[in-house]
């Protein structure tokens, strides 16, 4: 396997996968993702199609890739419409997605018709990302997609979306999904540094993070020990209190909004959860620079 392989985010694929399993079966008037599953290359629809048939299949590690995909799209479902609901009330004109992976926005989202979509990522993972674009070849609904190539541990943000047309002066959209955990306390405050640095008044953040939960933890573990390749190489660095994530926003100058656990979120889509509480861990936070 060469660097860029080894490089390339296979959490962006299990989530992509989710994402494609939930479509047309999950709070169908709420959540759509069509695009997710012709960014998949055919081995990866294979656990797709069989959490979408309810059939799962036979073998340890077909039936683990199975379980994956389904707890992931009932995660992804309430942390995407929450998500989708955010920007779609704040459209500014300009939107940077933070580790962007497969996220399928500026191909699926109308509201994003006269905002210029900037999609920041390590470069591994945007080569992969483009050529399953090339093969797919969805219309894009943004005004404009920007591949903005970082490596977070080396390169410097400021100047990448500056190479890449990004107006530090405007009002600008961050998301920043299912990247936090992934990062130390240090990392996190740097990329906050980094982001609030060009970040006009008027500006928004759509923060997805983990808090702390022991049955989260419990169950990454099970996972790795059970042979799951996604955990096993990239594992949770960093998980914060929501009272703690608050604190960190206010110090960096922006005012947090809202901050809602996947558990909330997804009782509001589909009633009770039926114990679920793994969902609590994850959150869907806004702030905003005013």
């Amino acid at each position: 396997m060469s660097e860029n392989e080894r490089a390339a985010s296979r959490t962006a694929v299990l989530v992509c996968q989710g994402r494609a399993a939930a479509d047309g079966r999950f709070a169908t008037d709420r959540f759509a993702d069509p695009v997710a599953v012709r960014l998949l290359r055919a081995a990866e629809r294979e656990p797709v199609d069989e959490v979408r048939a309810g059939t799962p299949p036979q073998g340890w590690h077909a039936r683990t890739a199975y379980e994956s995909v389904r707890a992931c799209a009932e995660v992804v479902v309430p942390r995407t419409v929450a998500i989708d609901d955010a920007l779609r009330a704040r459209v500014s004109g300009q939107l940077v997605i933070l580790g962007a992976g497969l996220d399928t926005r500026a191909w699926r989202l109308s509201e994003l018709a006269d905002t210029d979509v900037w999609e920041v990522d390590h470069p591994a993972s945007q080569q992969d990302k483009r050529a399953r674009l090339a093969e797919a070849a969805p219309e894009a609904t943004a005004r404009s997609v920007r591949f903005t190539p970082v490596d977070f541990a080396t390169d410097d943000l400021g100047a990448a979306l500056d190479a890449t047309g990004h107006d530090p002066a405007r009002p600008t959209v961050w998301l920043w999904e299912g990247v936090v955990p992934y990062l130390t306390r240090d990392q996190v405050r740097a990329t906050l540094s980094a982001l609030t640095a060009r970040t006009a008044p008027g500006s928004t953040l759509v923060l997805n993070y983990q808090s702390p939960s022991a049955k989260a933890a419990a169950g990454r573990l099970l996972t790795r020990v059970l042979g799951n390749a996604v955990t096993a190489g990239e594992p949770w660095r960093s998980l914060w209190k929501p009272h703690d994530m608050a604190s960190l926003l206010t110090e960096y100058g922006l005012h947090m909004t809202s901050d809602d656990s996947l558990l909330t979120l997804a009782v509001s889509l589909y009633g009770p959860t039926g114990g679920r509480t793994s969902l609590r861990s994850g959150r869907v936070a806004v702030a905003e620079r005013r």
